[in-house]
């Protein structure tokens, strides 16, 4: 129990013109943090709709617990919280009510279960009398998680999860799924942000269907194939393109205040060569500084090839 498995699962929209999937496969282990990390359109949230029953295949297979996503999908809805990208409870509702209608609905109480989500219940007792539809995008999010957990699932699906919400409930939100992880509950996640995936145990990177990569956040920063440097000046949009026709520059990406590059050569004479061009060009506050590589350096890289 709490494992999952997807066997070349395929996913097609548009009377087959349009793959979402692309014989997707990889395994999740029991009590495994994992993030599907990837942009928006990539099929994150189509392997995940797949994965919890709401899409049938078109190819492939999958098993949630050991059981087939086809065959048996009342027994997985039964095992899994699934949290959307979209909120999507009721916004009629108070946060209690709609707490209390998905224990329900699963035949539980929100006090058989008040040890699970306690730590993030509390933080939205002060307004359990409230409308959903009137809470912050954190608190929402709190309480989408609270109406995930309330059955004690065995896997939790989180469908970007904090995607649109301020970056302290992105962190604390994170802090609540290492908790989780530590009771023992499998976590699938998808999200678009590349500094998240650190925080996971192990990641799939994903681009148009298909996976380029799959391991841990450090093994994958480690396989980048080439030293990595970071330049800034007075003019960077000007500076972008310079790098970009220089014949020693591998690759350029904007990174927020810098440039990330690589060269085709990686001696000291390419780097003083290349600080030359940029003094002639009256690129000035030139700086260049070796760095160490990040999970978005490798998925452009991956990308790119």
């Amino acid at each position: 129990m709490g494992e999952v498995a997807l066997h070349n699962l395929r996913k097609t929209y548009n009377k087959d013109t349009v793959l979402a999937v692309s014989d997707v496969s990889f395994t999740v282990k029991k009590g495994e943090l994992f993030g599907l990390i990837g942009p928006d359109g990539a099929g994150k949230s189509s392997i995940f709709r797949m994965l919890t029953t709401l899409l049938l295949p078109d190819g492939g297979s999958a098993s949630v617990n050991g059981y087939d996503i086809v065959k048996d999908y009342k027994e997985i809805r039964k095992s899994i919280g699934y949290m959307p990208g979209k909120f999507s409870l009721y916004q009629d509702l108070s946060v209690e009510e709609n707490l209390n209608f998905f224990a329900t609905v699963f035949n539980t109480s929100i006090e058989e279960n008040y040890e699970l989500i306690k730590d993030i219940y509390v933080q939205l007792e002060p307004f359990k009398d409230r409308r959903a539809g009137k809470l912050s995008g954190g608190m929402k999010q709190k309480l989408a998680l609270c109406c995930a957990l309330i059955h004690r699932p065995v896997i939790l699906f989180l469908d970007e999860p904090t995607t649109g919400v301020d970056t302290v409930s992105r962190k604390e939100f994170w802090e609540m799924l290492k908790r989780l992880k530590e009771q023992g509950i499998t976590i699938l996640v998808s999200t678009p942000y590349m500094d998240e995936a650190t925080l996971c145990e192990r990641i799939a990177l994903i681009q148009d269907g298909k996976i380029m990569s799959i391991d841990t956040p450090e093994h994958i920063v480690s396989q980048y194939p080439d030293p990595l440097f970071a330049i800034k000046s007075d003019n960077m949009s000007h500076l972008l393109g310079a790098l970009r026709e220089h014949p020693l520059v591998k690759s350029c990406n904007a990174f927020g205040e810098y440039h990330h590059i690589s060269f085709l050569a990686t001696s000291e004479e390419v780097k003083k060569e290349l600080l030359s061009l940029l003094a002639d060009k009256e690129f000035k506050n030139a700086e260049l500084k070796p760095i160490q590589p990040t999970i978005e350096d490798c998925f452009i890289q991956l990308m790119n090839h």
